[in-house]
This record gives structure tokens, sequence and C-alpha cells, in this order.
């Protein structure tokens, strides 16, 4: 049996951050709530932690579609609540995540801002904000701002997700 891995990616709003990676081949649970970095102990922004069995699905993976499905490259006013990170683990996690970033850069025009950070802390949001895509897919906040992104998921990233989760 293999060990699964975490990794914590923040960005844009965790609820659609969850309903991304909830919907990946691989990912057995998306806890959604707030990170702290090792780095910064008291600065907590939006973000989920990914538990995932990469040889199922690989941290190089996750890292693509996090960039592709948040505005990775804008440094906009609201980057203090949506930090554009990767929360890694280990020292491996950690080199991985920058070599990935470093290819994926030639995706994008603009450089990418995403930070690759330690890990600190996390703080669970409230559970009535859990599973929030697949408890409210009617939503107005649904169908405004994660539809759209589920729709580059399925349209970018088709072989990874997971369509018995959210598409039928």
């Amino acid at each position: 049996m293999t060990a699964l891995e975490k990794i914590g990616l923040g960005g844009s709003c965790h609820w659609c951050t969850e309903a991304i990676f909830q919907s990946l081949k691989g990912v057995l649970h998306v806890s959604q709530g707030w990170i702290a970095s090792d780095d910064n102990p008291t600065r907590f922004s939006e973000a989920v932690v990914v538990e995932f069995d990469p040889v199922q699905i690989s941290l190089e993976t996750l890292i693509e579609i996090h960039l592709h499905t948040h505005s990775c490259t804008s440094d906009h006013s609201m980057r203090s609540k949506y930090r554009s990170a990767v929360y890694v683990f280990t020292d491996m996690q950690r080199f991985l995540a920058s070599q990935a970033i470093e290819k994926l850069q030639a995706d994008f025009d603009q450089s990418i801002i995403t930070e690759v950070t330690s890990f600190g802390e996390f703080k669970l949001n409230d559970e009535k904000y859990l599973d929030y895509y697949s408890k409210n897919p009617d939503k107005p906040f649904c169908k405004t701002f994660i539809d759209p992104k589920l729709k580059i998921l399925l349209a970018r990233f088709s072989g990874a997700v997971d369509k018995g989760k959210f598409f039928n």
C-alpha cells in the first residue's frame, strides 16, 4: 500500500479550492480552512490541505491544476486573504514544488507569484461551510465562481478528474 501525502494549497476562496481538489482522482480528502506558514505564523490565509495518493496523482499535477485554477500571477488587493502558496511538509516537496512552478512558468505570460513555503498551522472552517460546493451547487456563489473553475478543470485536466464526484 502506498503512503498518502499531504500538501497545502492556497490562492483563491477556499470553497473554490476545495471543490477543485475534491474533484480529482487520487485525492482522498480535502480539509478546508486557513493555513499559516512557518515563516509567518500569525498570517492565516484561506487554503486547503489535500491528502492524496502519489501513485494516482502526482504532486506536480496537483500544482499544475492549482496554478491554472486561480490567479497565480496576480498580486491583487486580496492577497493577504488569498495568499497564492504551496505549503509543503517535507524538503522533497519543497524541491518538487519549486521545480514544477519553474517549469510551468512557460504556461503564463506574467510571472507566477505563488510562494513555496513550509506548512505551519491549520484551522479548519466551521462545519456548515465544509464541502460547500457539494452541499450548495445551485447557490449564486457556486454558479458564479466555482462552476467556471470546474469547467477549466474539465477542459484542461479531464484525465485527472473523477467525473463521478460533481459531474453527473
